[in-house]
């Protein structure tokens, strides 16, 4: 074997083996893998150009999943694909005059080709471009279905509406109410659009968190806020409120719906969100309440973005009719009520709602306590959290429902609306229908045609796929498709007449929320075929702890339509979920004249530090003027903080970068990128190279089995074995940083052992295969030449499907023991006793220690001996 580790030599010979004999290329039903198949997937990337390490220790994760496994004997499923529709693409076709589909797959090739140095162990047979009308056909395809069952179907929604650029923006593309292109005032607008009716599985979606237990419990929390399940009451304040046309608005009854119905006498405002249409009366002669009504609808539309916004209102000198006590309360247009949740009003009882406190403190409304603690006094000074603790309170200053705990107090009330007709008990739901309609060109069309005589009409299934056209190069002045005449015309299915196709395309989430069963069977000519029961559901997902909402949640919802039109066998798409953490870096940048963040590479920067070594200042290397320190951020190209993997595989090769991505922390926390920890793995690597070679004869001679081991030979397959125990369960939790560390503890106790005696060779063979088999899942290239360099595929084959090796528990059981001494409780020293010596021997030792004889004067008063542990001498 060659005397000097060349990463660049290893991992070229190893790649070009994998890629001859196709190594990763799986089958269903695959007779060399007796446990049956394992599908383990990372969630796919959006092909942005360039990957950076925080992507290498992703897919590090699941490929080292994947290689021990099928040491293992499992059958491992492992993909990968391109979440490839979506707005960056028609952005960066903007900024560079290309089409999104020229842009988008010169992307893929790009970050195609900085994979494959790294040795990911992926299928590439099975890989998926969302992007590609061999798979959206299919989101198609079932949107129509869908639309049969009445789960999908149409209705209007309010948008974010850019005057100047004639386009819809997504929440995030409204900066202080300005289009974040064009600078115009946002208008919200109602449209039509297509809806998903997730609400319909919302009660399964909501009971079936409780069997994923191979799910982080956070992520199921958060699964279970969005649905949000609430039991409640809903009712009705009556009213005389009339519109234009002299009509009562909405009959004469403003819907509200609460969770604390024990707090109804409490209600001293209500308020309407700024498109209810109590606020559109109120508005006619008001200008001060329109213009406020028009701010509020230049504002966002998620329930997120209110939660953060200060509560602002106005009055609009309307008044509603109490239900219980017939007084009058006043109606406000409140910027923080939604029109799209539940009726668009609430009750506001400011003594028992915190938001509700700040905004009544805010305009001088009225607070009272209709709930009390005992023990605990109440004040409109403050708001105190058991103001609103249901559980504990009774209610107070409530006529016939004074002393009542919250269950009752329910009952009661629910009892007395319903009696007057107003009201019932009912759940109520924070989820609401997936909106997938998006006035966008790059994504996929919705297959529906507008016909003058005949409405809107459904594509024929035979005609699917409508295909994107991909020449569009979008100018930011709205969709293309609108004026693509060759998209756009058709004659209409049912009466032949001209007619003219739907321009919206869907939602990505639609992408993403099923192209892991596309990956089971890349070519079916259905949807999904039979080879999609053998591989789901997926054993194993991973992902960044972002998409713990959104993505798994329509992932799950598209699962069980999917398994209610007969398609697949599944209730949940994923056994396992686990969730990555981020890898950081320093980041630095500098203000422009406008106050725009300018973000500079750290490798461009140059860092002052103190005495201490800690950084104090930078500048920049190219001109010597300062740059702002930003701190440790995670790495992301809109920061410029990002390491390149070919920078790093260029100056030490693929398995150092793999190597250090999993040695820098545990794969479900954030680490920090280090230049000198990946100088460490390097130094590893070398020394694991350098190490085969001083004993390779060794190893060599190892062939024949040992009839016997000497004591030190026994030693050194105690510590072999034990270390393989600890890197067995680490592997089994997916702690793989402790992996890492078990291998270095590995090489450092092969690269001590000194001996020659009987049965040396064999255990250093054997001490050896452990640790390449050991690591080989994190560094497959070095592992896989030193496999073949030693001789082991001679007997076990190629290191990719050799058995992982097993714990001998005979190793385990040793001759003697180590036991700490300690003098008065302190640590004075070590014997070493036969494992079966009896007290008196134990203690006689201790005593006779070098080391712990200088702290002992005279006879002991005690000895303690803690079996197996230590020997605690008392003077």
């Amino acid at each position: 074997m060659q005397e000097k580790y060349s990463p660049a030599e290893v991992e070229q010979a190893a790649q070009q083996h994998w890629t001859e004999s196709n190594a990763f290329k799986t089958v269903e039903n695959d007779p060399r893998f007796p446990k049956g198949k394992y599908y383990a997937c990372s969630m796919l990337p959006y092909p942005s150009g360039k990957l950076h390490m925080g992507h290498v220790r992703n897919y590090t994760i699941n490929d080292m999943l994947a290689r021990q496994l099928r040491m293992k004997g499992y059958n491992v499923l492992m993909p990968m694909g391109w979440d490839a529709f979506g707005l960056p693409a028609e952005n960066a076709a903007i900024a560079y005059k290309k089409s999104p589909a020229e842009w988008t797959y010169a992307n893929i090739e790009d970050m195609k080709s900085q994979m494959q140095p790294l040795g990911l162990a992926f299928d590439w047979s099975r890989e998926v471009a969302t992007c590609d009308p061999d798979y959206y056909r299919w989101n198609q395809w079932l949107f129509l279905k869908m639309l049969e069952k009445g789960i999908a179907y149409k209705k209007t929604q309010v948008v974010n509406w850019d005057p100047i650029d004639q386009t819809v923006l997504a929440n995030e593309q409204v900066i202080d109410g300005r289009g974040w292109r064009s600078g115009a005032i946002v208008e919200k607008r109602e449209i039509p659009g297509y809806y998903f009716g997730i609400t319909q599985y919302a009660e399964e979606l909501l009971s079936s968190i409780d069997q994923l237990d191979g799910w982080p419990d956070q992520v199921r929390t958060m699964q279970r806020n969005w649905i949000g399940k609430s039991e409640g009451v809903r009712f009705a304040f009556s009213h005389e409120i009339k519109d234009d046309t002299g009509a009562l608005v909405q009959d004469g009854k403003m819907y509200v719906f609460t969770t604390r119905p024990d707090t109804i006498m409490g209600v001293t405002f209500c308020a309407v969100a700024a498109e209810h249409p109590i606020a559109t009366v109120a508005a006619k002669n008001n200008a001060k309440l329109a213009a406020f009504i028009e701010e509020c609808k230049a504002g966002g539309t998620t329930e997120a973005e209110m939660a953060t916004k200060e509560k602002e209102g106005l009055p609009t000198g309307l008044f509603v009719t109490h239900p219980l006590t017939g007084e009058q309360v006043e109606v406000w247009v409140g910027n923080y009520v939604l029109m799209s949740y539940g009726d668009g009003a609430v009750m506001g009882v400011p003594a028992h709602d915190e938001r509700d406190f700040a905004f009544a403190k805010k305009y001088g409304i009225t607070i009272k306590q209709v709930v009390a603690v005992e023990g605990e006094s109440f004040t409109t000074d403050a708001w105190a959290e058991w103001y609103g603790d249901k559980q504990k309170c009774v209610t107070v200053n409530s006529g016939k429902y004074d002393g009542l705990n919250y269950k009752a107090a329910v009952d009661a009330v629910a009892a007395d609306l319903v009696a007057k007709g107003v009201g019932e008990k009912k759940t109520t739901w924070r989820l609401r229908d997936w909106g997938i309609s998006r006035q966008r060109y790059w994504g996929t069309p919705i297959p529906i045609i507008h016909c003058d005589d005949c409405g809107d009409v459904p594509v024929p299934y035979e005609d699917l796929p409508v295909v994107l056209p991909t020449e569009c190069i979008p100018d930011g002045s709205g969709n293309p498709l609108k004026t693509h005449a060759g998209f756009l015309n058709v004659p209409c299915p049912k009466c032949g007449k001209s007619a003219h196709r739907e321009t919206d395309t869907m939602d990505t989430f639609v992408d993403s929320s099923w192209y892991f069963m596309r990956y089971t069977c890349p070519d079916a000519t259905t949807m999904v075929d039979e080879r999609n029961d053998y591989w789901m559901a997926m054993d194993q997902y991973i992902g960044g702890v972002e998409h713990a909402v959104l993505h798994l949640l329509y992932a799950r919802f598209w699962t069980k339509a999917m398994r209610d039109m007969g398609l697949v066998k599944i209730d949940e798409p994923f056994k396992n979920l686990f969730t990555q953490g981020m890898l950081l870096n320093e980041s630095y940048y500098r203000e422009d004249a406008s106050g725009k963040k300018v973000w500079f590479y750290p490798n461009e920067v140059e860092v002052q530090h103190d005495d201490k070594g800690r950084p104090i200042s930078a500048s920049l290397k190219s001109d010597g003027q300062p740059v702002q320190m930003g701190g440790i951020e995670k790495m992301s190209k809109s920061k410029n903080n990002v390491v390149e993997p070919k920078d790093i595989i260029s100056q030490f090769g693929a398995d150092t970068a793999r190597l250090f991505t999993m040695f820098a922390g545990p794969p479900d926390q954030s680490a920090a990128w280090s230049s000198s920890g990946v100088e460490g793995a390097s130094r590893y690597l070398r020394r694991l190279w350098a190490t085969a070679l001083k004993f390779s004869a060794t190893i060599a001679a190892g062939v024949t089995p040992a009839a016997n081991y000497a004591a030190d030979v026994k030693a050194l397959r105690f510590e072999v074995h034990s270390t393989l125990k600890q890197i067995d369960g680490d592997y089994d939790r997916l702690q793989y940083n402790t992996v890492v560390s078990g291998a270095m503890k590995l090489l450092n106790t092969i690269e001590s052992f000194k001996s020659e005696a009987e049965g040396s060779a064999t255990a250093m063979r054997e001490a050896f295969g452990i640790l390449l088999r050991a690591l080989y899942p994190v560094c497959p290239h070095i592992t896989h030449a030193l496999w073949n360099e030693l001789g082991y595929a001679k007997d076990l084959g190629g290191i990719i499907d050799a058995p992982w090796p097993q714990v001998d528990a005979a190793a385990l059981v040793q001759d003697e023991i180590e036991l700490m001494v300690q003098v008065n409780g302190k640590l004075r020293g070590s014997i070493k006793v036969a494992k079966d010596a009896d007290k008196a021997t134990i203690e006689a030792a201790a005593v006779a220690n070098e080391s712990a004889a200088r702290f002992i004067e005279g006879a002991p008063k005690k000895i303690i001996v803690v079996p197996g542990k230590l020997v605690n001498i008392v003077v």
